[in-house]
């Protein structure tokens, strides 16, 4: 226990620490979102995307920032068009679009024979995260936090009826353009913390366990994020423990309180 309370003193652990838990809550407001305007395979289709980005970026010896970014948002927007036009076509074309993705990623990665970038790409490297990246996940997630807020109002309604805010006068293409935003943003960050496999998971899974307990939206967006938040310390806590990787320990600490709550609703 000392030893666990000593290495929590060391710098990269800070940077972990909160890095983590800012991108953690983020992932998880976006997730309720997607959940409930049932965009759930748009986050899976952006880290895979992302993953290529990031192997292209590396191949030609830019920083990940400048060509992810970019191409995150732009491919954002296309995934959720061809959800909202072409519904269940939507989902196969999502489908395909990410599989090719993941493989442009693995050869471009495997031409420039770098297999250290795919294993950190796929899995993460949260421990690995200097200042420069502290300082852009802390500006990021405040800026989605803070965007949240000021349009929390008309985030709401376009999540639970469209139809009705088009009533109301409100731009919801706008809107829709915002989450798009929003979400590659966090998938950019998350895939740094947890890698491009694991990232979508974090955004969906505290939505989906909140939503067996929790009612209304506002307590969704909170008991979400506070279920990611415990979920990530859960995580980072057995990982060095037992010396294990961060993403996966992360993944599975959310899909054991997601059975957990299942089974507890279930006994009640």
């Amino acid at each position: 226990m000392a030893e666990f309370i000593e290495l929590l003193s060391y710098p990269f652990m800070t940077r972990a620490l909160i890095a983590g838990s800012l991108i953690s809550v983020c992932a998880s407001i976006i997730g309720v979102i997607l959940i409930l305007k049932h965009y759930a395979l748009i986050g899976h289709g952006l880290s895979e995307i992302g993953f290529a980005s990031l192997s292209i970026s590396s191949a030609l010896g830019l920083p990940a920032l400048y060509i992810s970014i970019p191409v995150m948002i732009i491919s954002s927007f296309a995934i959720l068009f061809i959800s909202q036009k072409f519904k269940s076509a939507g989902d196969v074309a999502i489908a395909v679009a990410s599989s090719g993705a993941l493989a442009s990623g693995v050869l471009v990665s495997s031409l420039k024979n770098s297999a250290s970038n795919i294993s950190a790409y796929l899995f993460g490297s949260i421990l690995a995260l200097n200042d420069s990246d502290l300082i852009l996940s802390v500006i990021l997630s405040t800026g989605i936090i803070f965007i949240f807020v000021i349009f929390y109002n008309r985030l709401f309604l376009i999540t639970y009826n469209e139809d009705y805010a088009k009533t109301l006068g409100i731009k919801t293409e706008i809107y829709q353009i915002l989450i798009s935003i929003l979400t590659a943003l966090v998938v950019v960050l998350g895939m740094r913390m947890m890698g491009t496999l694991l990232i979508s998971s974090v955004i969906i899974l505290p939505a989906v366990t909140a939503r067996n307990f929790a009612n209304g939206f506002l307590k969704l967006i909170i008991f979400s994020g506070v279920i990611s938040f415990i979920n990530f310390i859960i995580g980072m806590s057995l990982s060095i423990i037992f010396n294990f990787p961060s993403g996966a320990c992360i993944v599975l600490a959310n899909i054991f309180i997601l059975i957990l709550v299942k089974v507890l609703k279930f006994i009640k």
